[in-house]
């Protein structure tokens, strides 16, 4: 089933309590391993309310490492993390208002697509009709109404993917990481993810994406391209901007 980035952008307004959306901001941060490696060297960065930002450069050259930390999946050594007006340097990951969707689709096998969905919503102790509408309502948005009794072993790696962004975007995040989202995807399933991905910032969602792939980057408002930890270089993006995305990302072509 195909979905349509209009379906996403009318949809998402419906799906949560209008919330205010948060920016991101690198101070100085560093990610130093104990045997002295700087996998991110001071990193200065400011992310605003609202855009979709990409982060691109060769393997090993720490942009992942920079999400996993804005994410509370790594631990910062040097510097101020911000989302929003908040140090979340110390703040636990799920605590900081922020969802995140993984190359891996990261679902719980043994679960169904709807307890997958309002796993971490259970968590949260949330009310037993608010999991049922926000799940039901991620759900019809995604198109995944017909999956929701399936386990994930039953379902196409597009499939798996909506569900992970589902599940995000049912915890009302203030800002959405990705970290490769499209790696394990065809292209037929890759286009769906893109579109999602084109709606939510259509509708105003702060995202933070990690990619080798120059589609998700041409529809990016800015690319951060990164080398040996250290930010050095960027471009502000104008829809169907393509040109030297597939060089800044590392591809060839």
């Amino acid at each position: 089933m195909r979905v349509h980035p209009g379906t996403v952008t009318r949809g998402i307004y419906n799906l949560f309590i209008v919330r205010a959306v948060a920016g991101v901001t690198f101070q100085g941060v560093s990610k130093i391993y104990p045997d002295g490696t700087r996998a991110v060297n001071d990193l200065n960065l400011g992310i605003e309310d609202g855009e979709f930002l990409v982060l691109v450069g060769p393997s090993g050259c720490g942009k992942t490492t920079a999400l996993r930390m804005v994410a509370g999946l790594e631990e910062i050594s040097e510097g101020q993390l911000k989302i929003g007006e908040r140090v979340v340097n110390y703040v636990p990951s799920r605590d900081r208002d922020i969802a995140m969707v993984f190359q891996s689709y990261a679902l719980y096998p043994h679960l169904s697509v709807y307890d997958n969905i309002g796993f971490s919503l259970k968590l949260k102790k949330m009310d037993k009709k608010e999991i049922e509408r926000r799940v039901k309502e991620a759900a019809r948005l995604l198109g995944l109404e017909p999956y929701l009794e399936r386990k994930p072993r039953a379902l196409s790696g597009g499939q798996r993917q909506r569900v992970a962004v589902a599940r995000a975007l049912a915890n009302d995040p203030s800002v959405v990481l990705a970290d490769e989202p499209t790696g394990n995807l065809d292209s037929a399933a890759t286009l769906d993810v893109l579109q999602l991905f084109d709606g939510l910032h259509k509708a105003g969602q702060t995202l933070v994406i990690v990619t080798h792939d120059a589609r998700i980057a041409a529809t990016a408002d800015r690319l951060i391209s990164m080398r040996d930890g250290a930010f050095v270089e960027e471009t502000r993006l104008t829809r169907g901007a393509g040109g030297r995305l597939g060089e800044l990302a590392g591809l060839e072509g």
